[in-house]
C-alpha cells in the first residue's frame, strides 16, 4: 500500500513538473526569481523530448509499482499518461520533437516578454 501511494505521488510530482516546464515561465513574469528554477527545468524537459531519453522519475515510479505488486510500464511518462489521451496512435519521434518544440516556443515567447519588461523597468 505504501509503495503504491509513493508511486502515485511520483505521478503527481511528475505531472506538476511537466506543467511547470510548459507554463512555469508565466510565473517568472510575476515573480522574477522563478526564472532561476524554471529555465533549467524547461531546458531539461526540452532535452528529454529532443533526445528521447526517459526522465528518471519514470523508472522510479515503475520500481515502486513493482514493489507494490503492480506491473510497471514501458516507455516514458508522457507516452504512458499524456500521449495516450492526446495522441491515441502512440508516441513517435516526430511527436516528441513537436512536444519539445512547443516547450521551447512557449517559453521563448514568455521569456521574450520577461526580458522586455525588465529592460523597460
Amino acid at each position: 500500500m505504501l509503495f503504491r501511494f509513493a508511486a502515485d505521488l511520483i505521478v503527481i510530482v511528475h505531472l506538476a513538473f511537466v506543467v511547470f516546464v510548459v507554463a512555469g515561465g508565466l510565473l517568472a513574469l510575476r515573480w522574477h526569481r522563478a526564472a532561476y528554477i524554471h529555465i533549467p527545468a524547461a531546458l531539461w524537459g526540452a532535452w528529454i523530448e529532443f533526445t528521447g531519453w526517459i526522465c528518471p522519475l519514470t523508472p522510479l515510479e515503475n520500481h515502486l509499482r513493482r514493489l507494490a505488486g503492480e506491473a510497471g510500464y514501458t516507455g516514458g511518462f508522457i507516452q504512458h499518461y499524456i500521449v495516450g489521451v492526446v495522441y491515441p496512435a502512440g508516441l513517435t519521434t516526430a511527436i516528441q520533437v513537436t512536444l519539445g518544440t512547443i516547450v521551447v516556443a512557449v517559453n521563448g515567447v514568455v521569456y521574450w516578454m520577461y526580458f522586455t519588461r525588465r529592460r523597460k523597468a
